[in-house]
């Protein structure tokens, strides 16, 4: 009915048909506000996509960059070299947990390729240690766990499986296997020790000429597999899923919405580890006929002579992509998440693939990992940070800017926000019902202005913080913001 045409009988007046559409208008809305308010119950929300916006006044989604730090490892042993690849990081209890392939000369798919593994305490220092499981170039001193299943080395990518029941001894799962084997599955109950689940493939239709991911979705009741296809001659996502994770269903092409076509060499999506109903993906956005570096900088590079035309010809960064499953992917931003930057190694093809993993590394950091020098004897892993929860906020400049939310419900007795202000600006939240009327006692006026830099932010009104009267309620927020950054919120008990 919404979409049919208003006719308005009897009115003469253009004034007063004006009036009449301006009523009806804010009836309307009133009714489409009064329905179906998202019931984010007690989870953390980040303001990663517009799910939850409503609408922005003077402020903007940001998406914020992360920082260069270490180099996390450096790829230079003998079973290692200039094409290692398909990096998994971790954090499993205490220990972080690293896989990834080893591959010192341009060969996929053979005998060359072995899947080796490193460990750190923090996420930040990490070390190979000597597990003696197989002989690789005249030595079992090595941090190999897997070798001699090619194609599966080529691309092994594990996880540790969170579906409540699992059995200990598939504590762990991976895929790995390229378009002629398909997608072979393993189990581990240590993550070291490794075995083949069947000898079939369990995912047959792709491309898988990349890294190809697999997780329990907790917001899907489900596993998901994203792996590569192509769509015509562009690189291209698809996803399928298993309610046991050895009977798919048909691969789904992703959508993106309305965005221009790009190829997409990886995809690393993932649940982040804060709010695992959101995914987030990390794709290497790849340039195949986008040659930056000239000649007289490529031969200072200490490229593989194998990888001298890729050199010239392509280059790549990274993009941050959204879900909430189902086949759509949320591409709020076109930008690069992550650049290249000065290092010319750094433009040389497939360089600035991201890691499959995000990981907490400090009270108020998270790492991503990053592989860097692709194709030279430099390759190396480094990590970036990113403040907790710091994808993206809803940033207001000093003149300031407001954030309205779409009818919510909630449990909880506590508004927490993760924000950050200048000395001068600061954040204000008035709570409205689902129409846009404040409720007393919780209006702007009413409002304590927060000041600083916290990610466990307590919002509280003069009569205080307790907001457990309005649970279950549909309700708005409405965030008042000068100077400062909004990045995620959630209701506490």
């Amino acid at each position: 009915m919404l979409n049919q045409p208003v006719k308005i009988v009897g009115i003469k007046s253009p004034l007063a048909r004006v009036l009449v559409l301006g009523m009806f208008g804010v009836l309307v809305w009133r009714a489409v506000s009064l329905a179906d308010p998202i019931d984010i119950g007690a989870r953390r929300e980040l303001f990663v996509d517009k799910y939850l916006i409503d609408r922005l006044d003077g402020a903007a989604l940001k998406l914020h960059s992360p920082q260069p730090a270490n180099v996390a490892l450096q790829l230079d042993r003998p079973w290692e070299g200039p094409y290692c690849g398909y990096f998994t990081v971790m954090k499993v209890g205490p220990v972080y947990r690293m896989y990834y392939r080893g591959l010192p000369v341009l060969q996929d798919a053979t005998e060359q390729e072995t899947t080796c593994y490193a460990e750190s305490d923090d996420g930040i220092t990490w070390s190979r240690p000597d597990l003696s499981l197989f002989e690789v170039h005249g030595t079992r001193e090595n941090n190999v766990i897997l070798h001699g299943h090619a194609p599966v080395s080529h691309n092994f990518s594990p996880f540790l499986d969170v579906k409540p029941g699992v059995s200990p001894r598939e504590r762990f799962k991976a895929i790995g296997g390229s378009s002629e084997s398909g997608l072979i599955p393993f189990v581990s109950a240590d993550g070291v020790r490794w075995r083949k689940l069947r000898e079939q493939p369990i995912i047959t239709k792709g491309a898988f000429d990349s890294q190809n991911v697999v997780f329990w979705s907790e917001l899907e009741r489900c596993y998901v597999c994203y792996f590569r296809t192509s769509k015509g001659e562009v690189r291209w996502i698809s996803r399928c899923t298993s309610p046991d994770f050895l009977n798919w269903t048909r691969p789904v092409e992703m959508e993106f919405g309305d965005t221009a076509v790009e190829h997409l060499y990886t995809n690393q999506t993932q649940p982040y580890f804060r709010a695992p109903h959101i995914y987030i993906a990390f794709p290497m956005r790849f340039f195949p006929d986008r040659g930056v570096l000239r000649e007289e900088q490529v031969q200072k590079l200490n490229v593989h002579p194998s990888y001298l035309r890729y050199a010239r010809t392509q280059c790549s960064d990274g993009v941050f992509l959204t879900s909430r499953g189902g086949s759509r992917y949320d591409r709020t931003f076109r930008e690069a998440f992550v650049r290249p930057g000065l290092d010319p190694g750094n433009w040389v093809s497939r360089t600035m693939m991201a890691a499959l993993g995000v990981v907490p590394t400090g009270p108020a950091e998270m790492s991503l990992y990053y592989h860097q020098h692709d194709g030279q004897y430099t390759f190396h892993l480094r990590r970036y940070t990113l403040r907790t929860d710091g994808f993206v906020s809803v940033n207001a400049p000093s003149t300031g800017g407001e954030l309205l939310t779409k009818p919510i419900t909630f449990v909880g007795r506590e508004l927490s926000v993760n924000f950050s202000s200048s000395a001068a600006g600061g954040l204000r939240v008035e709570i409205q019902d689902a129409g846009g009327q404040p409720i007393p006692g919780h209006t702007m006026a009413d409002a304590r202005e927060k000041i600083g830099d916290d990610l466990d932010a307590r919002v509280s009104w003069n009569k205080g913080s307790d907001v457990s009267a309005l649970a279950g309620r549909p309700i708005r927020l409405r965030f008042l913001l000068q100077d400062a950054d909004l990045y995620s919120l959630q209701f506490r008990p």
